[in-house]
């Protein structure tokens, strides 16, 4: 089984990592526009590093399973990841993965939903 909360830990440092390199190293090389998306890839990755951190705790108390974590994972990378993309000049029809990263992290949310239902009626 992965340690979900130190890959959270790891997600967390990347995102203060990113969000200053955003705040300090890009302000001045690149347009509003790409500056807008570079906050919001690293807005929602400290949302979803911390959704991680709660996550890895419901997995060790058995109320959640990996899959939650894996979705969320894997939501943020193709999200953040292309926005972060496209502000470092990828052409704009990247932004089309966007919301498959998207889809991703709201299927994690509902799976962490399903399976806290489902891991809370077995123990009752």
């Amino acid at each position: 089984m992965l340690n979900w909360i130190g890959i959270a830990a790891i997600n967390m440092a990347i995102a203060v990592a990113l969000g200053a390199f955003g705040a300090h190293g890009l302000k001045a090389m690149v347009s509003t526009q790409q500056l807008e998306w570079w906050q919001t890839a690293t807005l929602y990755w400290f949302i979803h590093g911390l959704g991680l951190l709660l996550v890895g705790i419901l997995i060790r108390l058995n109320y959640a399973t990996q899959a939650t974590a894996w979705l969320l994972q894997i939501g943020v990378i193709i999200f953040a990841g292309s926005l972060y993309a496209m502000t470092l000049g990828a052409p704009r029809w990247f932004g089309a993965i966007t919301p498959i990263g998207g889809v991703l992290m709201i299927a994690g949310w509902l799976w962490l939903t399903v399976s806290t239902f489902r891991l809370s009626n077995v123990s009752v």
